[in-house]
């Protein structure tokens, strides 16, 4: 199995203070990787940096390498929007746009120069049944986003990511605002999706975790401290540390 991203000796410093200390990773393509650890350990700051979404921060300072499809994203050279196009994001709290379920989905490819109706409602629809919604949807596509359930808007969030045909899908804890009902229909999802796509989550749940990926890296305190298959990670870890996490002994 190729790896499609790779972190090489990968750091990062909010100001003073190092958030992630040389992290190195392969990601395998069409697969789910789950990244755990407490909070503040540095997981969603790592799956922040594979699409480029800590330039926003200022005071960032980043050493080391991150490849995408063996290209560095930090090169000169690297269009940031065509790495995002590449790599989208879907993030803890659904945000849909303030406009129609129809627009938000179309609003991508219309940024990528897509105006031709018939090419937007196949985009739509396809993106929509990517997503497992357009059975609940297809019917009111010109109606508000902002109306629709949590569940219903975070997979509207999916949705709008794969309209522009990603390769990965980074997300943030996607279902932490989420009842249980559409956490499994957003875990199902995303086993479904990792044929056509490779996955990144951030989760706090380790029965997530455990359920739907294929790998797991754990962080804590900016030090990536174990990293393999799932599996074997929670049924033989390697790092006491590690151990002490999946058990419960902090976090």
């Amino acid at each position: 199995m190729s790896n499609i991203i790779s972190a090489q000796d990968l750091c990062l410093w909010y100001g003073q203070f190092q958030a992630l200390k040389n992290i190195n990773m392969n990601i395998p393509e069409n697969s789910i990787t789950a990244l755990i650890g407490p909070s503040g350990c540095g997981k969603s700051t790592f799956l922040k940096t594979l699409n480029r979404m800590n330039d926003l921060i200022p005071e960032v300072k980043i050493t080391g390498k991150v490849t995408f499809q063996g290209k560095d994203i930090f090169a000169k050279s690297q269009d940031v929007n065509d790495l995002r196009k590449e790599v989208g994001m879907v993030f803890q709290k659904p945000n849909p746009f303030p406009m129609s379920i129809y627009d938000n989905v179309a609003y991508g490819p219309r940024t990528h120069g897509i105006t031709k109706r018939a090419e937007l409602d196949e985009i739509v629809e396809k993106a929509l049944r990517g997503a497992a919604i357009w059975d609940e949807v297809k019917d009111r596509l010109k109606k508000n986003a902002l109306g629709m359930s949590g569940g219903q808007q975070q997979r509207l969030c999916i949705a709008r990511a794969l309209a522009v045909e990603p390769k990965v899908l980074l997300m943030d804890e996607p279902t932490s605002a989420l009842d249980p009902i559409s956490t499994s229909r957003i875990e199902e999802l995303a086993m479904d999706l990792k044929s056509k796509y490779t996955i990144v989550i951030v989760t706090h749940n380790m029965q997530q975790a455990v359920r739907i990926s294929d790998y797991t890296g754990f962080f804590l305190l900016g030090d990536l401290i174990e990293f393999g298959k799932t599996d074997e990670m929670f049924s033989q870890p390697r790092d006491k540390r590690t151990e002490d996490y999946i058990t419960g002994r902090f976090g």
